[in-house]
């Protein structure tokens, strides 16, 4: 399928997301699309679904123009969707999620499961992404439901796919998984827009890039001769940082004292097992690890989220470990959540709410019992503006943002207080380089101010940038941490499960 959209425009109150956007899709093509949050990246492919209209332009599907008017006509032209977030359900079968609305039946219009698993093995074998048919969707990790929702779409005999964010929540090996199956995408003859602010992915898997910068098509890159940095820069319009600037600093007095701590996850076995962690003033501790070892209930139980089944947590040598989150937040600790739809934002609430959650009913956003509007919208327009969170006003809610300037919402309103420890997991999921730059400054610069900074990150490069400590956590418990510098190796052997030993040693 070749794929042109001639002059897209779609507008918003008080914003045009798209531009008079001209873009090309060659038959067998892998194009990059690469842009800040709020360029109009997922405008532009919401018009290309079905999902939005556009206000003018033409989308033509091998040079014949073509309307939709919803994601039915897109799936019924050959166009493909696999979104940041999901759409299964979490209680079917991986068989029945794939054959969802297109059900194989026999006699009296009863469902053929043995016809549906039989496609799905089909499916599976010819384009390299392995699934069992039977295995229910809720307990699969996210790097396979986001096999299912590509089966899905092939199933569908897309011969287009759009990859919205696909690595997002993805490992390292779950990545490189991803990749191979694109590639065999490729062979076939299917297109495939991939939307990611990771350069490196970019450079690694793409056969040309365009980059979007506030609604409008700024340049097209070979990605085999346009280096990382030429990317940030054409991306954001200015020259980019794409390391961190970061002095060595003296530590102080210890903030948070982890002793012994077990967290049990949902079935009563222990998530996080037997757990010490000192982080002092001054420092940060970066966590490593592929995910589902722990790191989240460990930070869950850090914030007062999850209970803690043994052990002890101390903030400045006090115990807090039966204290709650809001109990934690007006002490002086900070908490950047890896699900920023479900803990960071309340979607209903507008910018402004948003950014001063954590203290709305407290001075000087609230007065005997009443809110002072003024006070919070002074204080959300300094943070969007700071944070540069693309929004048409601080009033427009939180749950119509890109998920980057969702995640920007929360950062921002974290790193808006006086802070003792700020404990983030994923700070910049889902965010682009720009941004990247900025908050990573924001996170060393109150390392500087003396807070103790715990960062729980996915992403290595993040990991080793940041860290003046790094541990590992492996089967819910911590190896580490470790002073700086480490080495990438060290800390790939460690997530493996190597011992100290073995990872040092094979590196030196």
């Amino acid at each position: 399928m070749k794929l042109e959209l001639r002059g897209i425009t779609k507008r918003f109150p008080g914003v045009v997301a798209n531009d008079a956007v001209d873009l090309v899709i060659e038959e067998g093509e892998i194009h990059g699309l690469l842009g800040e949050n709020g360029a109009g990246k997922s405008t532009l492919m919401n018009i290309l679904y079905g999902l939005y209209t556009a206000d003018e332009g033409e989308v033509l599907i091998d040079g014949e123009p073509v309307t939709f008017a919803g994601p039915g006509d897109a799936i019924d032209a050959g166009i493909g969707m696999v979104h940041q977030h999901f759409m299964l359900v979490p209680v079917f079968t991986v068989a029945e999620n794939i054959t969802l609305g297109v059900e194989h039946t026999k006699g009296l219009g009863l469902l053929d499961r043995r016809s549906a698993e039989a496609e799905v093995h089909r499916l599976s074998e010819e384009f390299g992404l392995p699934v069992d048919p039977h295995a229910v969707v809720e307990d699969l990790p996210v790097g396979v439901q986001q096999r299912v929702e590509i089966l899905k779409a092939l199933h569908r005999e897309a011969r287009l796919l759009i990859l919205d964010e696909p690595t997002a929540v993805l490992t390292p090996q779950e990545t490189e998984d991803l990749f191979r199956a694109m590639r065999s995408l490729k062979e076939s003859g299917r297109s495939i827009v991939f939307i990611s602010h990771k350069l490196k992915e970019h450079k690694a898997i793409v056969d040309r890039i365009s980059v979007l910068r506030r609604g409008r098509i700024v340049g097209t890159a070979d990605p085999a001769t346009t280096s990382e940095q030429e990317l940030a820069n054409l991306m954001v319009g200015r020259p980019v940082g794409l390391t961190v600037d970061k002095a060595d600093r003296e530590t102080g007095e210890a903030v948070l004292a982890v002793r012994g701590i077990t967290v049990l996850d949902a079935r009563g076995k222990p998530a996080v097992d037997g757990v010490d962690l000192d982080v002092h003033r001054g420092e940060i501790v970066a966590i490593a690890g592929v995910e589902g070892n722990g790191q989240t209930e460990l930070v869950r139980a850090i914030t007062g989220l999850d209970p803690v089944a043994g052990g002890t947590i101390e903030l400045l040598g006090r115990d807090v470990t039966a204290f709650g989150r809001k109990e934690l937040l007006r002490a002086g600790v900070g908490h950047i959540p890896e699900d920023r739809n479900r803990e960071g934002i309340v979607g209903d609430f507008t910018v402004a709410e948003n950014l001063v959650l954590p203290m709305w009913d407290a001075a000087p956003f609230a007065e005997r019992g009443r809110r002072r509007f003024g006070a919070i919208a002074e204080v959300a327009e300094r943070e969007v503006d700071d944070f540069d969170i693309r929004t048409p006003s601080i009033h427009t809610t939180a749950g119509s943002l890109s998920g980057g300037n969702a995640q920007k919402v929360v950062v921002a309103r974290e790193f808006a207080r006086p802070l003792d420890l700020l404990v983030a997991a994923q700070p910049t999921r889902g965010v682009d380089v720009g941004s990247i730059e900025y908050i990573h400054r924001r996170i060393v610069d109150k390392r500087n101010e003396g807070a103790a900074v715990v960062i729980v990150s996915s992403e290595l490069d993040e990991v080793l940038a940041l860290a003046d400590r790094v541990a590992v956590m492996f089967h819910g418990r911590l190896v580490g941490p470790f002073p700086m510098p480490v080495s990438r190796e060290a800390v790939g052997l460690l997530m493996a499960g190597a011992t100290p030993d073995e990872a040092m040693g094979a590196t030196r």
